[in-house]
């Protein structure tokens, strides 16, 4: 499985590092999330689609390799 966050969109609300902190992750600068990895560890699946869900901007996307 794959995540990713797009910039572009991404407002910085944090609500999907609050609701996934192993995985998202919020610059110092801007707030905007981002994953150090596209490449989801084994046993966060479920915590990547959850953290895809409750973005407000829908700026992650979750996908199986």
């Amino acid at each position: 499985m794959r995540v990713s966050v797009d910039p572009d969109i991404c407002q910085g609300h944090g609500v999907c590092r609050m609701s996934a902190p192993e995985l998202f992750h919020l610059r110092d600068e801007d707030g905007q999330a981002y994953v150090t990895s596209e490449i989801v560890p084994a046993g966060l699946e479920e915590s990547a689609r959850l953290g895809a869900a409750s973005c407000p901007e829908r700026a992650i996307t979750v996908w199986d390799d």
